[in-house]
């Protein structure tokens, strides 16, 4: 049977944004997958953002996360972009700052939607207009003595 999108489970829910921070704490993928639950979910899409231990062909050994005082709101603004551009029921998303250790988690986020396809989508759209627009910003610091600031995520 073909779906339709007349059923209120097809169309984006009325508040979907239901988890945005930015964390000093250890971020948890349980928090952020259990704030996405939605019964007319048909799809959720999570991404974790982890700390690598290379970039550009260095090792690194630690790198810390800052952000601008405005970087909630931008985050807010975004995945409120993404839940016009979507059929979101549901999203979440929280970025760490402070200092983090390789395998720490960085960045998580999460969108349900009715069908797998659009969750992926709007998944993806949020989690790269997070990394390219959300002033934040990476000071990595490698092995070999040198240190280097990346923009957003």
């Amino acid at each position: 049977m073909a779906h339709t999108n007349d059923h209120p489970g097809e169309q984006a829910a009325p508040d979907p944004i239901k988890l945005i921070g930015i964390r000093e704490t250890p971020l948890s993928v349980d928090e952020v997958f259990r704030a996405v639950g939605d019964d007319a979910a048909g799809g959720v899409a999570l991404f974790v953002g982890t700390v690598r231990n290379h970039d550009g062909g260095a090792d690194v050994d630690a790198l810390g996360y800052s952000c601008h005082p405005s970087a909630e709101a931008e985050m807010r603004r975004i995945a409120e972009k993404v839940v016009a551009d979507y059929p979101v029921r549901a999203l979440a998303a929280v970025h760490r700052v402070g200092d983090l250790r390789v395998g720490d988690l960085a960045v998580v986020v999460a969108v349900a939607c009715p069908h797998r396809g659009e969750a992926f989508d709007a998944c993806r759209k949020l989690i790269d207009d997070l990394k390219h627009e959300v002033p934040i910003w990476k000071h990595q610091k490698f092995s070999d003595g040198t240190e280097e600031w990346v923009g957003a995520c």
